[in-house]
Parts: C-alpha cells; sequence; structure tokens
C-alpha cells in the first residue's frame, strides 16, 4: 500500500482512507509520534480496557524492582 498525504498549512495531515480502512481506525482514536530515524512512526494508542487481560499468567518472579537501581 503505497499512498501519501500532504502537510497543510495548519500542520495538519489527512491519512488516506485506504490506511485508516486497511487498519480500522476511527476519527478521534488517540495516536502515538514515535522518533524513528529521519521518520517517524504513527502508533495507535490502546485505551485501558482494550488492556484488560493482557497480562494474565505473568510470572513475577523474576520482576526487577527500582530497588535494585544504582
Amino acid at each position: 500500500m503505497s499512498t501519501t498525504a500532504k502537510l497543510s498549512s495548519k500542520y495538519q495531515i489527512s491519512i488516506p482512507k485506504a490506511v485508516r480502512d486497511a487498519r480500522k481506525w476511527k476519527a478521534g482514536q488517540e495516536f502515538a509520534f514515535i522518533p524513528k530515524g529521519s521518520g517517524v512512526l504513527l502508533v495507535p494508542v490502546p485505551k485501558i480496557e482494550d488492556l484488560a487481560g493482557t497480562l494474565a499468567g505473568v510470572d513475577i518472579q523474576d520482576y526487577r524492582d527500582r530497588d535494585d537501581r544504582y
């Protein structure tokens, strides 16, 4: 999928419909901009309720606490 967008005079970019549809992005969704080399990675920020259950079964035995740092 090779689509482009132009930065407006108000510093806004419209995400092409093909990209929005492929990623199932909706209006009002929040994104993080992560600098990566000479570009930027655009990543959707998950809602807290979407993360529920993602850590089920995690072994916290070897958890490294802040107290063991120098």
